[in-house]
């Protein structure tokens, strides 16, 4: 009886040490919004021209913009993390000149139209860290009226000096016209 307590007490003792492991590892549950990637490239075999690293909220039968998205306040632009745009090579955003780097993307939108801004202040959450002055370029574009998105989706539709990156959700569409001089260039690390 004695043997059978002490070996009953050595596995609850493991057990609670495997327990305190697997806690330790620090996981973070998993996120309820799901997170995209768009690129924009010449085709699928070539570099990268832009990538876009966003959050993908969600309709849920709900008015988005003047709802769930306040009109003339600075939003996100997607969900949780700040939503990234590394250009690989400089590019003309609007007639915005912006040098190859990754850049916060941040709107104010509006009900005709939006203000749409980078911001070299990355690794941030949300737009809670918005710092204005950080803007590497600021334009104004109208907006448009397409089929309903249940997710907001941001793509990429043209070539080099005619790309426009498409931001859409509900039936809002905001086409955010870029120019990328000149090919990317590969960097090895």
């Amino acid at each position: 009886m004695v043997k059978h307590y002490i070996s009953t007490v050595i596995s609850l003792f493991l057990l609670l040490i495997f327990i305190s492991e697997a806690k330790a590892q620090g996981f973070v549950p998993a996120d309820d919004i799901p997170h995209d990637i768009s690129y924009c490239r010449e085709s699928k075999v070539t570099p990268p021209l832009a990538k876009v690293l966003y959050g993908r909220p969600q309709k849920n039968d709900e008015e988005v913009f003047g709802n769930l998205v306040p009109f003339d306040k600075l939003w996100r632009t997607g969900a949780n993390e700040a939503t990234e745009v590394k250009f690989y090579n400089d590019v003309h955003f609007g007639d915005c000149e912006v040098k190859a780097g990754t850049y916060v993307l941040v709107t104010i939108p509006h009900e005709k139209e939006w203000q749409v801004i980078l911001n070299s202040q990355t690794d941030v959450w949300g737009s809670f860290q918005y710092n204005p002055f950080f803007n590497v370029a600021e334009i104004i574009v109208p907006v448009k009226k397409g089929e309903t998105l249940d997710s907001f989706t941001i793509s990429f539709k043209g070539k080099n000096k005619a790309t426009q990156m498409i931001l859409g959700w509900d039936n809002v569409r905001v086409n955010v016209p870029l120019k990328f001089e000149k090919e990317p260039v590969l960097v090895s690390n």
